[in-house]
């Protein structure tokens, strides 16, 4: 079984689980294990989840991700102050500091 780590990280807002979860769905892509906390107002989730079925091949996935994490952040009048990504053997990472 092939999976992929997902991370997220920045300040805590409605609707962060809901908005990446449909992402993952309209991609095909199963979650196999979440984890989520909030704390001192900054939220941190990070997921495991399943490529096999996904749509699209993962680095189309990847980038439609950082489209829509930068979207949803300019939605919301967050800055981007510093943003990086890559993919290592097979594993998505994007860290932005907001």
């Amino acid at each position: 079984m092939e999976k992929g780590i997902i991370t997220v990280v920045g300040k805590d807002q409605v609707g962060i689980i809901a908005k990446v979860c449909t992402y993952l769905a309209d991609n095909k892509l199963n979650i196999l294990d979440i984890s989520q906390t909030i704390i001192q107002g900054y939220f941190n989730m990070m997921m495991i989840i399943e490529l096999q079925n996904a749509t699209k091949d993962f680095g189309a996935i990847c980038v439609g991700i950082i489209a829509k994490v930068c979207t949803y952040l300019a939605d919301n009048k967050l800055n981007i102050l510093d943003i990086s990504q890559t993919i290592i053997q097979g594993y998505f990472n994007m860290m932005m500091i907001i």
